[in-house]
């Protein structure tokens, strides 16, 4: 029994220690390599193109247009702002030094539409405790002086019959006098600046609240027309002022048309300013002091291709590309040289060829696929 055993275990242990490691059949190994991406998704090819199947075009939003050669006129972009109308815009200042009160609405906030003439707040004068002693010390004098000279006259009047006539009148416009003198200094003593809208509007700025001291001159309310304002763009070119045939902004991706309305003769920041107005509402998007970007179409013309802005990507060599659609599912990018056209249209002077789609919507997503 014992020799049994020893026999079993031997060969237990000649049987574990020819075990080697366990490889797989040709055929069944896996190997490194990931897995292969699957075909039928978005992807970037060796070649730079990119594959983009109807599915994910659909859910992209791919819109593309077919490029049209023409005649555009040479475009000049330049750095502006928003600035108020000066004949619908107004601002509200304190001519005295004193405490702010709320008007009979309250203090305005900002955005709140007023109407010329509208009281939106009152001063009360400051006046040093001196003066205020001697202002009532003189209007207690003018109101004893009053007093004597209603007596006077009354006395007069009751001897109607052998006083006078020039006498009585004389003494009538004495009170009189008195009268309006105690009258303008009591007011001076009571009396409150009303500080009123200057045009109708909105309130574009408020810096004034309940029992703010004020001093002569601070500005406290700024009011604006939305619908009329004015956008100053500066040119250091002072020729470009002669050679404008259009000009518009972008509001909102929209283009919107300018009207000039003339040039400054004199440089501000060694440039040229020149102002420009907008019919109607259409720039009440804006808000004053706000920047923009104006174009500027001289009568100068380039041939060139138009294409939305939003079609203008960036390549990983920060070069200027669009992406062009060579075949039902495939967009290959391509390098061009852009010029700015009117804000949402731009200028594809080299690169592009008559005929060629090229992605307007969805482009940027296009340029994101790996």
């Amino acid at each position: 029994m014992k020799s049994t055993l020893i026999t079993a275990s031997a060969a237990l242990l000649f049987t574990l220690g020819g075990l080697g490691p366990v490889q797989a059949g040709p055929g069944h190994d896996h190997g490194d390599a990931p897995a292969a991406p699957s075909a039928n998704g978005p992807q970037r090819l060796p070649d730079g193109s990119v594959f983009l199947p109807k599915p994910a075009q659909r859910q992209l939003g791919v819109r593309t247009v077919v490029a049209a050669a023409a005649e555009l006129p040479r475009t000049v972009e330049l750095g502006a702002r928003v600035l108020m109308d000066p004949n619908a815009g107004g601002k509200v200042q304190a001519l005295n030094a004193g405490r702010i009160e709320p008007g009979p609405r309250g203090l305005p906030s900002p955005g709140q539409a007023v109407r010329k003439g509208e009281v939106l707040a009152y001063v009360l004068p400051s006046a040093a405790p001196l003066e205020r002693a001697n202002q009532a010390a003189q209007l207690a004098e003018l109101r004893a002086a009053r007093a004597l000279a209603e007596q006077r006259v009354a006395r007069l009047q009751a001897l109607a019959d052998t006083v006078p006539r020039k006498e009585i009148e004389a003494a009538e416009n004495e009170a009189a006098s008195l009268a309006a003198r105690t009258a303008a200094v009591a007011g001076g003593l009571s009396a409150r600046e009303a500080l009123v809208a200057p045009v109708s509007g909105v309130v574009a700025s408020a810096h004034g609240v309940a029992g703010q001291v004020v001093d002569a001159r601070e500005l406290l309310f700024e009011i604006v027309d939305p619908a009329r304002l004015h956008i100053e763009a500066l040119a250091f070119d002072t020729a470009i002022a002669s050679n404008i045939a259009s000009a518009s902004v972008a509001v909102g991706g929209q283009r919107v048309p300018l009207d000039f309305i003339g040039t400054s003769r004199s440089l501000r920041e060694q440039a040229l300013p020149l102002t420009f107005r907008a019919q109607g509402a259409v720039l009440a998007p804006l808000a004053v002091g706000q920047p923009v970007r104006v174009f500027l179409q001289t009568r100068t013309r380039v041939k060139g291709i138009a294409v939305p802005v939003a079609s203008l990507m960036k390549n990983p060599a920060n070069q200027t590309i669009v992406w062009v659609k060579t075949a039902p599912e495939r967009f290959e990018p391509r390098t061009v040289t852009a010029e700015p056209l009117d804000g949402v249209l731009a200028a594809i002077t080299s690169g592009l060829a008559p005929g060629d789609r090229v992605a307007t919507q969805g482009a940027g997503l296009i340029n994101q696929v790996r």
